[in-house]
């Protein structure tokens, strides 16, 4: 078993879950007393969420430069970068480590594309959903076409976000909004939507709604199982 990197703590709500999924993946694939080889670097998100506001994004790389290469002297054969908005800066993570950075929008794009989805809405922080870093990279990569909210609803996902969930709070009310966008994607044409914030699938779940949903954590977490086990995974034609 290979061991995965992981830098956490963005927030560290959804760093649980990710610790969850990967431990529960491992077991469930291996069985018995198996659970994921893992090194974590958790950053302090109140650092990262100043300089992301503030537009200093070459500070954020730095900081997530760092912690990767502190996970790759851990003894992490490859790296995840535990949330969608960071993956800004993968680049300058990717190029600051020897081990290979498994990117959150690949797995969901080739999850998307075996799928089928040809058009799919996108729900994540006011970065993610207006900057070209991680639609862009859906769109080039996998001929994908991806809508956003309009504006006022790409307020209220960001604030929500930031002000709920990141702070582990889950307000039915807030879920009822996000339903509504949802919806209002689907009536856009969006034959799915991407919770492209690893913290939205706290309050939003597939039983919420009708719409196909794509967890992007658990789609990471489950491919990093794929690239942890290889050929183990083979053996069990799994």
């Amino acid at each position: 078993m290979k061991t995965i990197g992981l830098l956490g703590g963005m927030s560290w709500e959804s760093t649980a879950s990710y610790y969850r999924a990967l431990n529960e993946g491992v077991k469930a694939a291996l069985g018995g007393l198996h659970s994921a080889k893992l090194c974590l670097y958790s950053i302090d998100f109140a650092e990262i969420e100043g300089l992301q506001h503030a537009g200093d994004w070459d500070a954020t790389a730095e900081i997530l430069s760092q912690a990767a290469r502190s996970v790759e002297a851990g003894g992490a054969d490859f790296l995840l970068i535990g949330t969608n908005t960071m993956h800004k800066v993968a680049p300058q993570v990717a190029e600051a480590i020897s081990i290979p950075l498994l990117h959150i929008a690949d797995a969901t794009a080739q999850r998307m594309a075996a799928d089928g989805i040809r058009r799919v809405g996108l729900l994540g922080t006011r970065f993610t959903m207006e900057q070209d870093f991680y639609k862009g990279r859906i769109a080039e990569g996998f001929g994908i076409e991806v809508l956003v909210p309009n504006e006022s609803q790409r307020d209220l996902v960001h604030e929500v976000i930031y002000h709920e969930l990141c702070m582990g709070e889950l307000k039915e009310s807030s879920r009822q909004r996000y339903l509504e966008i949802i919806d209002s994607l689907r009536e856009q044409g969006a034959e799915a939507v991407i919770l492209g914030c690893t913290e939205i699938a706290l309050l939003v779940q597939q039983n919420h709604t009708a719409v196909p949903l794509y967890d992007t954590t658990a789609i990471h977490a489950e491919e990093a199982i794929k690239w942890a086990l290889g050929n183990q995974m083979n053996k069990l034609g799994k």
